[in-house]
């Protein structure tokens, strides 16, 4: 039972990945056969699409009710992205914490935590909750698009998103294969995903948050993971920071905000007790390094690796 609960999540998560992943090229592909600004498509298009896997799982959790789930998804992610996607590719190169026009997503990012931090000390996520973190993404969208119009080198850097997205499709034929498959696939993928967690969380006797803090949340994450890993083996170490900051604005404003308005959320005990204060100090640790300017160096991973499998032992 129990290695067959491991095999559904296992199935599940590659699911969520490859749909996703085929989900953002064919709309990419269907935008430039549209002729689509590729500014647009790379401030909308491919960064929403890259969330679609954290967002089907925390809809699908969020509509059986397993609420741990949906938001430890979501906490984990970002924890993870922090202390995991910044700390392992540290091992191999020197991680740049200084990126142009980082401010202001850094900002965006901490009033995204303060907010849900508040939202989530009421107990649970309302309809209005969501339209909040969604008019903040809105306001973090606007600011994206006036400053890549407004500087040439951020524009080239959102509009280069084919660094990002190999293979896209040009014919009709694939675009509408690629299309499909993510469309049936990432539902289906965050199903296996859920069922698989809540039946492995029944077998150990753990709560479904645990299982949504750990394993979904590394499993959701595993794409910043290699992106940022791969990087750092070309040497180029720079784009970590950037990522891990974009990746957490857009799970707490997009994702839950999406989740939220759809279906109220109702906060587990342990993740209102516990977890957010990591989720915000992790925040404050992105902050701090990237205000110092420092490269986080190989020991620095070390300790971020530490302190990330402290918190699984914590958390388990």
């Amino acid at each position: 039972m129990l290695i067959i609960s491991f095999l559904i999540l296992i199935a599940g998560l590659i699911l969520l990945l490859f749909a996703g992943d085929y989900l953002v090229r064919g709309a990419v592909a269907l935008a430039e056969k549209l002729k689509i600004s590729p500014l647009i498509i790379g401030l909308t298009i491919v960064a929403f699409g890259t969330s679609a896997p954290e967002l089907f799982v925390s809809l699908k959790a969020a509509f059986d009710g397993v609420y741990g789930i949906a938001l430890g998804n979501i906490v984990g992610s970002n924890i993870a992205n922090v202390l995991l996607v910044l700390g392992a590719p540290a091992l191999i190169s020197p991680i740049i914490c200084k990126e142009s026009g980082i401010g202001f997503s850094l900002a965006i990012m901490s009033v995204l935590t303060l907010l849900l931090m508040v939202m989530m000390g009421t107990g649970s996520l309302t309809h209005v909750d969501g339209l909040i973190l969604l008019a903040v993404l809105g306001v973090f969208l606007a600011w994206q698009f006036k400053r890549a119009h407004r500087d040439r080198a951020a524009q080239n850097a959102y509009s280069d998103y084919k660094d990002e997205i190999d293979d896209v499709p040009t014919e009709n034929s694939r675009i509408a294969a690629c299309l499909l498959f993510g469309v049936i696939g990432l539902p289906i993928g965050a199903s296996l995903t859920v069922h698989g967690a809540v039946d492995i969380a029944r077998v150990f006797g753990v709560s479904e948050t645990i299982i949504g803090l750990t394993i979904v949340a590394i499993g959701t994450s595993l794409p910043e993971l290699v992106t940022t890993v791969m990087a750092a083996w070309r040497g180029n170490g720079a784009v970590a920071i950037g990522n891990v900051v974009g990746s957490n604005i857009f799970n707490i404003a997009a994702i839950l905000g999406i989740t939220s308005v759809l279906h109220p959320l109702f906060v587990p005990e342990r993740i209102a007790n516990f977890d957010m204060w990591v989720m915000a100090a992790t925040t404050a640790l992105v902050v701090i390094l990237s205000m110092c300017s420092r490269p986080i160096t190989r020991v620095g991973g070390i300790i971020m690796l530490a302190l990330y499998c402290l918190y699984i032992v914590l958390v388990l």
